[in-house]
Parts: C-alpha cells; sequence; structure tokens
C-alpha cells in the first residue's frame, strides 16, 4: 500500500465515521422544549462536534490500522477481490 493509499483510505474512513458519530446521542430542539425562533424542531440543541471528531479519530484510527494490517500482510490482495481477472500481475 503506498503513502498515498494509505491517506485516503485513513480519510474514507474517518468521514464515514464522522457520518455515523454525528446522530449517536444527538438532542434536538424539539425533544428539549426549546425551540429558537426561525430554526425547525429537529435542528440540534448542542452538536457536540469537537467531541465527536476527536472520537472519530480515535475510532477511524483503529479502523484504518486494522485494515491496513491485513491489506499489508497480504491477507487479503488485489488477486482475491478481481472477480473478471483484469487486475493479475500474469500477463
Amino acid at each position: 500500500m503506498s503513502i498515498v493509499s494509505a491517506i485516503v483510505l485513513y480519510l474514507v474512513l474517518w468521514f464515514l465515521t464522522f457520518l455515523v458519530a454525528i446522530p449517536i446521542r444527538l438532542k434536538t430542539q424539539g425533544e428539549a422544549g426549546k425551540v429558537v425562533p426561525g430554526t425547525h424542531a429537529g435542528a440540534p440543541e448542542v452538536h457536540n462536534l469537537k467531541k465527536k471528531a476527536v472520537i472519530t479519530t480515535l475510532v477511524a484510527l483503529a479502523l484504518w490500522a486494522a485494515i491496513a494490517a491485513i491489506v499489508l500482510s497480504g491477507i487479503v490482495t488485489v488477486e482475491d477481490i478481481d472477480i473478471r481477472g483484469r487486475l493479475s500481475r500474469d500477463y
């Protein structure tokens, strides 16, 4: 795995993890009973994005380390997922 592949893998994992983490423990203004005029009742009361970003970074790092270890060890290779036979190293 090249350095660019490793960075792209980490960024994809980070954004996917962040999108999963955003709605966790989200309390809306409607649930709190404090709807600010001009906003939707489903708008978050407190979003805690900094905390969620830190947690996302740690979870994404753990996922990245596991996936990178699997790829670098050779457990899963391109030949394993190449169903059409076009990416084989044997020409």
